[in-house]
């Protein structure tokens, strides 16, 4: 074969061996792409699998709902001596005590007001501030005062019925049919619950508290029983 016609097959051969090459770099070059890519979206992929799990809350550690019972204590006992009487030391206590929970922040869910009027021997008995309320604590019941001018604040975070007694066991001041206190019935004394203005019949520690219900609790003879308090002026937003 002439040396020409050889010097020109060895030049192709020498082409076509270098393509050879070119392409199966690029094969390499294109699965080490894609691997790389793969790799990549799978570690994406599973870090936000990560973050979805390790922030989703856990139902298991959610708080429960407040144990407030759904038929509310219909009883009162506490102190039996005589009026005035002073809201307890150990508010947490007489909440327990009344079968309800401290909260550590007011309720929302149920937001009403009733107001009490205590009279004994005509004359009216301070309801003290800050019943349910354990200030030094930060906690508070649902069921409480805030100053003395007798308005009770239900404000709860489930709906719920509360009771005369729950509110006298957080005050620890025993109140029964025919006592309120150290103040019994007899001997020409009466005494009787009222509902906006109305006799109620029974243990006064079961009335159930609606809004701007005007409850009075009023003790002495039959006389001083005229005329008992029907109604309250609440504030506005009340």
């Amino acid at each position: 074969m002439p040396s020409g016609s050889r010097s020109r097959q060895e030049r192709a051969e020498a082409a076509r061996k270098a393509m050879e090459r070119a392409r199966r770099q690029e094969r390499r070059r294109r699965r080490l792409f894609t691997g790389t890519m793969i790799g990549f979206v799978a570690a994406v992929v599973l870090a936000v699998a990560l973050v979805m799990v390790f922030h989703q809350p856990s139902k298991s550690s959610a708080a429960p709902p407040p144990a407030i019972p759904a038929t509310p204590l219909a009883t009162a006992q506490g102190r039996t001596d005589q009026p005035p009487w002073d809201a307890p030391a150990d508010a947490g206590a007489q909440v327990r005590a009344a079968g309800l929970p401290m909260l550590g922040t007011e309720g929302t869910t149920e937001h009403i007001h009733a107001h009490l009027d205590v009279i004994a021997n005509g004359q009216p008995v301070t309801v003290p501030a800050e019943v349910g309320i354990d200030a030094a604590g930060g906690q508070i019941s649902p069921l409480h005062t805030h100053d003395t001018t007798g308005v009770l604040h239900i404000e709860s975070p489930v709906k719920a019925d509360f009771s005369l007694g729950q509110f006298f066991t957080e005050w620890q001041v025993t109140l029964t049919a025919d006592q309120i206190g150290g103040l019994k019935a007899g001997d020409g004394k009466v005494l009787q619950a009222y509902v906006n203005g109305k006799p109620y019949a029974g243990d006064p520690a079961g009335i159930v508290l609606h809004a701007h219900d005007e409850v009075a609790i009023v003790y002495g003879t039959p006389a001083q029983q005229a005329n008992p308090p029907s109604s309250y002026a609440f504030p506005d937003g009340e």
